[in-house]
């Protein structure tokens, strides 16, 4: 098999050979057939989250070791299959569902793997789908997709579902209040086309670049310029005084920030993004305000499943999609990093 992994932290991907796993046990053996590239990929990519005040949380300190085969958006032909598996057969197309855990603890049997404390994530802790092969431990983590093209379904299995458990998080005003995102990158895209699915009112999208809010208002987002001194002023007005609902897609100090100035009394700021950085709030806002301030983390195996269920009934969310061959994954990581890309790159090994 052929693989693009991760060798130096920051250094370009490298070509390697290996031989093709076999699956044993409950093991399913996938040929990879579309793997959607992460903002994520590129914190994995460097070696590090920015955790502010110039401090790093170094991923290799975290267990994650190196070399890495990343790519945690995945779709798969199931080509073999362990002694032990069940549910699924050779030929079958399988989203993958990357976030997996021990698989033993009460945070899994309850379905939150993606909570675990021994996270053994695809793409993260264990081998991902920038290959030809990927090895997934239980059928468990594979999903039908029905009649989704490979390369639309792959960015469910991270951006839909990091984007579908935020909008749950704010479900009681979802129908009612307007949502402010923040971000309109792969995930923020995203959440657009899957608020409208969910019954959403009205969507306003706050980005610091033109061609993503364009692409955002074409996708039906009331939107704002986030480097606009009166951003703030912006939002409020927008929101009628202030956001019931808030999800940053960024994760940066300033952005973090717009969401609790913007929130009204009662609001929610839901923390989605990884971009790195700290932020202050006053801690008299928390009582005063009733204000949420709450993280959200990638989704959960029945989250997924609901998720699928979701588009299967309303159609694949309308998100810019452009694919490459694998062996360009180096191209897409850079595109990426230099704000070139509009909604999602996913990679084809063939």
């Amino acid at each position: 098999m052929l693989s693009f992994d991760v060798c130096e932290c920051g250094a370009p991907l490298q070509r390697m050979e290996r031989e093709t796993p076999k699956p044993k046990g409950a093991e399913v053996l996938l040929k990879v057939l579309a793997a959607g590239v992460c903002h994520s990929d590129l914190h994995i990519w460097d070696g590090y989250y920015d955790i502010g005040g110039g401090q790093k949380l170094k991923l290799l300190d975290r267990g994650i070791k190196l070399p890495l085969t990343m790519g945690h958006e995945n779709v798969g032909e199931v080509v073999a299959v362990g002694p032990e598996a069940r549910g699924v057969s050779v030929g079958g197309v399988r989203l993958i569902h990357p976030w997996m855990g021990c698989g033993e603890c009460m945070v899994c049997k309850r379905g939150e793997e993606n909570l675990c404390l021994k996270p053994c994530s695809v793409g993260v802790h264990r081998s991902g789908g920038f290959a030809t092969h990927l090895l997934v431990p239980h059928a468990r983590y594979l999903f039908d997709i029905g009649g989704i093209a490979p390369e639309r379904a792959a960015p469910l299995a991270c951006s839909g579902v990091t984007a579908y458990g935020a909008l749950k998080k704010v479900s009681e005003t979802l129908k009612d209040e307007p949502v402010v995102m923040i971000g309109a990158g792969g995930v923020g895209l995203m959440a657009l086309a899957l608020h409208a699915k969910m019954g959403g009112k009205r969507a306003i999208m706050v980005d610091i670049d033109p061609a993503k809010r364009e692409a955002a208002k074409r996708a039906g987002a009331e939107v704002i310029d986030g480097g606009a001194k009166d951003a703030l002023d912006q939002v409020r007005a927008a929101t009628g005084g202030g956001s019931w609902a808030t999800i940053d897609f960024v994760g940066a100090g300033p952005t973090v920030k717009l969401g609790v100035d913007a929130a009204i009394k009662g609001g929610k700021v839901i923390v989605v993004g990884l971009f790195g950085g700290d932020v202050v709030v006053p801690t008299p806002f928390f009582p005063i305000k009733a204000m949420t301030i709450q993280g959200s983390y990638v989704g959960s195996l029945p989250e997924i499943a609901e998720l699928l269920d979701l588009v299967k009934r309303k159609g694949a969310p309308d998100v810019p999609v452009a694919t490459r061959p694998l062996d360009q994954v180096n191209a897409a990581l850079n595109d990426l990093r230099d704000g070139k890309v509009v909604g999602r790159v996913v990679m084809q090994p063939a």
